[in-house]
């Protein structure tokens, strides 16, 4: 017979207490994110419902008369009416992760099947999940695994489907944007949190995509989604964006950290450069007289003029007796300023150049679009959105999906992010 001593009882103890600790981990966070204030959803891929479907459902507060369903839905048949239905199954489980479970978004073959999870229009409109309007703040918070993609991950964001574009030739539903909010995988910095917000649904700056979003300064890496469990359970990132409505700023957080992030020479930058011609429009309508460069029919609605009150730092790069140059940074902007001395003496600004834009926070002046109950308003969606390209989007695993309707602190985005482990 095996003798027990107190060294054999107290590794057994100790066995059955880092179990004890492995089983609550999961819970644990589940109640960091629960009692954070402002939540509105929060799905785990735990909870479900009781019987039926058992779709996903969400964490929402006692008074919430919808703990938000997901349902499965391919978005190529729904609009292109092409490709097979989507079910649960095209969702792989991998039984861990920060709150104990995780679904899988995969890089799909077929280019007719892009599943998704969503909370139809009908179920959400005029909810406390249909964050909207003036004054209105939010945040979004994704526990994920990047293996590729820099695209959505979650938020109401129907990109439109009425693009002129190779893919939408054949198309049998066309609809304008209904953005509200979403969090993206980087989009124009990969791996970076990207926030997006829209004031219209549909585009920005006479671009044809919206270009109000955010890329925080810390990139996340990317892991393959059949790496071993060890991997994958040290690849967890926290994405993150928050919108305050108070201070107009719109900023992508990756693990609690956001960062400082700024774009040189937006003038050349592919898609933001419509923000630079957004910029130099407001200018040059605010200056008398018509400018060389100046489009008089341009959307007063569309100008991009972040405030620029006293400069934080003022560099004099060129300088001459009647005539210098310094560049001048404000708080979301850095310009290049000429100016030239006048008769009584004063020197007065000539010649204005928009030479960095603030990409983290980024300066949105503007509440969140605003869809009224008669088909202008999009689904919530996880994994993908809808949009006119089709393409793939992020793949990898995403283990938590939270909603609140305020912007979060930096102190409580770093207690969400400590949920990774």
């Amino acid at each position: 017979m095996h003798r027990l001593t107190s060294t054999s009882v107290f590794i057994w103890f100790l066995g059955l207490n880092s179990l004890s600790v492995l089983a609550v981990e999961p819970e644990s966070n589940r109640q960091v994110v629960i009692g954070t204030p402002g939540l509105v959803a929060f799905w785990d891929f735990v909870k479900r419902e009781p019987e039926g479907d058992r779709r996903f459902t969400a964490h929402v507060p006692p008074d919430a008369t919808t703990d938000y369903p997901l349902d499965a839905g391919n978005y190529v048949r729904d609009y292109w009416g092409q490709g097979r239905r989507a079910n649960y199954a095209d969702f792989p489980l991998l039984n861990s992760g920060p709150f104990g479970q995780a679904i899988r978004i995969r890089d799909e073959s077929d280019p007719n099947f892009r599943p998704f999870l969503f909370v139809p229009r009908s179920r959400l409109h005029d909810t406390p999940l249909d964050i909207k309007g003036q004054g209105e703040s939010v945040t979004v918070v994704v526990w994920a695994v990047r293996e590729s993609g820099n695209h959505a991950l979650a938020g109401i964001w129907h990109e439109g489907t009425d693009l002129e574009q190779s893919t939408t030739a054949n198309i049998a539903k066309v609809e304008r944007g209904q953005r509200q909010f979403a969090l993206f995988a980087g989009l124009n910095k990969p791996g970076s949190a990207c926030g997006h917000v829209s004031e219209n649904g549909a585009s920005s700056f006479l671009n044809k995509y919206a270009l109000h979003k955010c890329n925080s300064l810390p990139l996340s890496p990317t892991v393959p989604a059949v790496a071993d469990e060890g991997k994958l359970a040290e690849s967890w990132q926290c994405f993150a964006m928050t919108f305050d409505s108070t201070k107009h700023e719109l900023t992508g957080w990756l693990n609690g950290v956001s960062g400082e992030r700024w774009l040189a020479s937006p003038k050349s930058n592919g898609l933001l450069s419509s923000a630079y011609n957004a910029y130099m429009q407001g200018h040059y309508h605010r200056t008398a007289g018509i400018q060389a460069g100046e489009d008089p029919d341009y959307p007063a609605s569309q100008y991009y003029n972040p405030p620029e009150l006293e400069p934080a730092e003022v560099e004099i790069v060129g300088e001459q007796e009647d005539q210098r140059t310094e560049l001048r940074r404000y708080q979301f902007t850095k310009i290049r300023v000429t100016l030239v001395k006048q008769p009584d003496g004063e020197f007065k600004e000539t010649e204005r150049d928009l030479v960095e834009l603030r990409l983290n926070p980024w300066w949105y002046p503007h509440g969140i679009y605003c869809p009224k109950d008669d088909g202008t308003g999009g689904p919530f969606t996880i994994g993908r959105v809808i949009h006119s390209a089709r393409s793939v989007g992020f793949t990898g695993w995403i283990g938590g999906v939270a909603v609140f309707d305020r912007a979060l602190s930096e102190s409580e985005l770093a207690k969400l992010a400590a949920c990774n482990g």
